[in-house]
This record gives structure tokens, sequence and C-alpha cells, in this order.
């Protein structure tokens, strides 16, 4: 599942077998130790101070004995500790399990039992329900390591700042070789316990070359803020393995990404820096165009936009570009292939669609017959690349349903344009069949959202008394805008094959989403068969 590209792109070089990812990091920057690596509300770390600090938990997570390939719990909030230690766990050949710190106690008693962490690195605030989550856990751990803000420590525990005092810099780093386990990313899956997807040393290599370099094309000059977090397979790529792979600063946001929130930061109201990257999703760019603290053009540095986790649509990335005069990128990957494979490039952005295979990266759009489809029709995506997971650990059916010979099936529907472009068609397991033909609820989802009244919309299908299928669109209003369900309707009747509008429509406060601002439809499904 690993390994060189099909076609290496012109540059870019495979890592050597005997390869550290975070030595190799570390070790490019010799020549920057006194630029700004990561900066937080609180202060900013240098290059070299990062290189020690890195060196410092490395060799503390030795000294409490635990072993190369044996995993360490990271339970943090993105403040410049959260880098540190994924990084020093990696250097010392510890394998550090990054987890989503918006999950309950019961979710992280499971995450330790699975992934038998020998410790664990928490940020102060998160440290009540780790502790709730250690009692109902069966496994116990040597070490629990807290960071900032600083909470009590009790027997057993230790704050970071004296961990790392404790222990002068490892000198060198484990002899990891590049197809060993490196790091764990739980995949945010939508039913059933998430599933610990293990990603290799070479891994984040390939992303950061092949997108963040490749089709990024991040400076060293660049200032990237990103609103998905670093425990996002997302947001690790855009804060943290991207910008450290061409030498830019990165700013660190530890609350959630409101719009307010993240306006303080690309307005230079945190520690003194503008962003010239922003990461971010189209859920939170819709509630920041619908904000009225939106701040002017004049009032931010973007040069660059990016976009992930659900598909953008058209109609919110052109008022976008309208208002801030830059376009979002947006793309989709997966946390089993790491980062983005199907991306729309600066400078060529095609609105509506997903746009191109990142090179290095091969798709292929299969129908229900497992062979291919013609352009223009709907397939289930598959992608070949070398940044697929290893697994999925301790599930073997799952591994095996995922990872097929190299290709990894995305569990997308998507539609090759005669461009080469793609466009997205849902989830496989979310594409609506009305009258015999697929309906793609994004598709409505997204002409809804053109409405001016619209800020949200998420379709489902539903039976009728005779067991046929029909559309139905919870639409979540802007603050203090009206519309009727004929007006909607008809809206987009105008705009659509007359069969895809929805037959339903119920106006919604809110929608049922991931941590990660993804629409959740399967809640729907289930509250409609609550209430049949």
């Amino acid at each position: 599942m690993n390994g060189m590209p099909d076609v290496l792109p012109d540059g870019v070089q495979p890592p050597p077998a005997i390869f550290n990812f975070a030595q190799h990091l570390l070790a490019a920057h010799a020549g920057r130790a006194a630029k700004p690596a990561f900066a937080d509300d609180l202060g900013r770390v240098t290059y070299g101070q990062l290189d020690e600090r890195v060196r410092r938990v490395a060799a503390g997570l030795r000294a409490l004995g635990i072993r190369r390939e044996e995993r360490v719990l990271l339970l943090m909030q993105d403040t410049i500790d959260w880098p540190v230690s994924f990084l020093g766990a990696i250097y010392a050949g510890v394998v550090p399990v990054a987890v989503n710190t918006l999950l309950t106690a019961d979710d992280y008693a499971y995450m330790l039992e699975h992934s038998r962490a020998q410790a664990v690195l928490v940020s102060g605030a998160l440290l009540p329900a780790l502790k709730t989550a250690l009692v109902k856990s069966d496994h116990e751990v040597q070490k629990v390591i807290v960071s900032r803000p600083v909470a009590p420590v009790d027997f057993g525990e230790v704050e970071f700042e004296a961990f790392l005092a404790q222990h002068a810099p490892l000198q060198r780093p484990a002899a990891t070789r590049a197809d060993d386990p490196c790091f764990w990313l739980y995949s945010s899956g939508s039913t059933g316990r998430p599933k610990g997807a293990v990603h290799s040393h070479a891994n984040p290599y390939w992303t950061a070359e092949l997108y963040g370099k490749g089709v990024l094309q991040l400076r060293e000059s660049d200032v990237c803020f990103s609103a998905a977090k670093l425990f996002f397979a997302y947001g690790l790529g855009n804060a943290l393995t991207f910008p450290m792979s061409v030498g830019a600063t990165v700013l660190l946001m530890p609350e959630r990404p409101t719009p307010d929130a993240t306006f303080r930061r690309l307005t230079g109201g945190v520690a003194g820096l503008k962003p010239t990257v922003f990461y971010g999703a189209p859920t939170g760019f819709a509630g920041m165009l619908a904000s009225p603290s939106l701040p002017p053009r004049a009032q931010v540095a973007l040069r660059l936009v990016s976009s992930a986790g659900e598909a953008l649509p058209g109609e919110l990335g052109e008022r976008f570009r309208a208002h801030f005069g830059v376009d979002i990128v947006d793309g989709i990957g997966s946390t089993e292939m790491l980062h983005i494979y199907i991306s729309n490039r600066p400078g060529q952005v095609r609105y509506g669609t997903t746009g191109w295979a990142v090179p290095g990266y091969t798709i292929a759009l299969r129908g229900d017959d497992g062979g291919p489809v013609p352009d223009g029709e709907p397939g289930d995506l598959y992608v070949h690349g070398p940044s697929a997971a290893m697994m999925y650990w301790g599930n073997r059916e799952k591994t095996r349903e995922t990872f097929q010979g190299g290709w990894t099936k995305s569990g997308d529907k998507y539609i090759r344009n005669a461009d080469g472009s793609y466009t997205y068609g849902g989830r496989s397991d979310d594409m609506l069949k009305v009258s015999g033909i697929y309906v793609s609820p994004f598709e409505v989802e997204a002409t809804l959202v053109q409405h001016p009244a619209v800020l949200e919309a998420a379709v489902i299908g539903v039976p009728d008394l005779e067991g046929l299928t029909r559309t139905k669109a919870f639409v979540v209003l802007k603050p203090g805008a009206q519309a009727t369900d004929t007006e909607l309707k008809a809206f987009v009747k105008d705009k659509l094959a007359p069969y895809k509008y929805p037959r339903l429509i119920e106006f919604v406060g809110e929608l049922p989403k991931t941590a990660t601002g993804k629409i959740q439809r399967f809640k729907l499904r289930d509250l409609e068969k609550s209430r049949a």
C-alpha cells in the first residue's frame, strides 16, 4: 500500500530506506534556527527551539521505558506543545496516536484499550475527561504528561515543562525505516467504533512533496493557519507537515474555529502574525460569509485558501472570491490517504468540481459491476497513491474492504468530466436512486445554498407510502431570512433537471455534524425512521 507513485513528478525523489520523518523535518531547517516555526495564543517557538524540545520529549519517552513502535496517546489542543509532542514521539521511534479533542470519556477509554497506549500527553483542559477514561478503561498507562493550560497534577502525572527539563535532548533519532509505523489517526466514521489508520514514516513525506509543495506551492515566507485541527489528517498536513517541509511559520489556535475566532487570527490579532495561507472547510466558509463581523479584504493578507472535508459548493467559492479577492482551492482527501489526492490548483480553479488528480495519484471510477464507468456517469471512487495507510489496526475485515491491492476505496461517488476534472456525487451510501435515476444529494444541496435565504442544506431519501424513494431537504435559513418550501422547490427546479428537486422540505435550526463539520445524513435518516 505504500511505495513510490506510479510516475514521480519532476524534481520529487523518494525517501531513503532508513528514514525518520521527524528527523527529516528537523534536519531540513538547521539554517533557520532563529525563524519562528509555530506561534499560539501564549507565544512562539523558533525552529532551533523546536529542535531541542522535540529531542527532549524523545529522550523523556525513552526514559519511561517506552519502546519502538509502542504507542502514546496524544490528546492535546492546538498549541505549540502539540507538534513538539508529536514529533518527539516519532523521533524516538514511538508511535503517537493523535485523537480528537471533542470526544467523550467512553471514546477515549476505547482508544486507550485499542491502541494499548503506554503514556498519554494531554492538555490540562482535557485532563478531567482523560481521568474519567482511565477509570473506565481496563488498560493502565505508565505516565500522564500534562500540557498547558497547567492543571493540578496528582500522583502519576507530570507537568509538560518539568518533563522536558528532566531530560537532555536525545542525540540520535530512532533508525526507523520509511515503511515502519509512524503514527495513527482515528477515522471519524459515521457509524460504529472509529478505525485506527496506521501511517508510515514515508506517508507524510509523500503528501508534503506531492500536495503541499507540488500543488499548493507553499513558500518559506508563508504564515499558515488552519481551522481544521492537528488531530485531523487534513489539519496535520496543513499546520505541521506542509509548512515545516518548506520552513514556513504556523499560527495555531486551541479554541473552536468560530467566525470571530478565525477573523481575529486572519487580521493579525494573535501573535502579530497575518496568515497568508488559510485552510478551512465549506461549513466554516459559509459561517464566515454570513457573519456580521466579516472583515474587509484590506484587513487580511491571504494569497491562498484551501478547502476539504466536504465538497465546496461553487456559489460559496465565488462569493468568497468576490469578498476576499482569492479563490478557494477545493480538494478531497481522507484519513486513509492522509491528505488530498484530487484538487483544484492555484490559478486553475473550476468551481463546482473537486479538480484534477494530484500528480503521483491515480484515480479510477468503477460501476456496480466493478468495471470502469464512462465520463459523465457516477462511479465509486478508488485512488492509488503512495500515502495510503498501512492498515486499520486490529481490523482485518475493514482493512481488506478498504485497501484493495494497492487501491483504496474512498466510499465516495464521483463523475469524471470531459476536461479530466472530477465532480462530487456524494457518499456512496448517500446516493439516491429516484425513478431509477441516480440523484446526488450534494448537487441538490449545492443548488439550495445558492438561494439568498439559505445557509445550509442536507438532502436524504425517504420512502413514500409505496416504498419509493423521495428526496427530502433539511434547510437552515440565514439569521433573519425567510423562505417557503414552495419557493425553494421552484428555485431548484429552475436550475436542475425537474426530477432532482426535493419533494419535501423541513426547516431546522441546525444540522447534525461530525467534529470535522461534515453533515451526518445518517442521523437525519434515523430521525425519519423514528417518525415513521
